[in-house]
């Protein structure tokens, strides 16, 4: 890891009195959905965990740049269109 990624705060979860990763809560999550499958098929499972992680990450940093797509795209490090092609296809715009 570089010296400009080490600066760069980790995304966290408040979870009781201790800090977790998005990462370890996604595996929790993911091992929770596994464990409830009991068997059944599942199909286009990454397609569903990443619409589970774009709309909040979309409506957040939409709430974090007050609307400004512009400056949404840019934070997210995507042109305009693509995150209003996102915004679309998960009803958002």
């Amino acid at each position: 890891m570089n010296t400009a990624e080490s600066r760069k705060p980790h995304l966290t979860l408040a979870r009781s009195e201790t800090h977790d990763t998005l990462r370890n809560c996604v595996r929790r999550s993911l091992a929770d959905y596994f464990n409830q499958l009991d068997g059944e098929p599942v199909s286009e499972l990454y397609q569903m965990v990443l619409a589970e992680m774009e709309i909040p990450l979309l409506e957040k940093v939409l709430e974090y740049t007050r609307g400004n797509q512009t400056k949404a795209a840019e934070l997210l490090g995507l042109n305009r269109g693509t995150l209003r092609k996102k915004l679309k296809q998960y009803g958002l715009l």
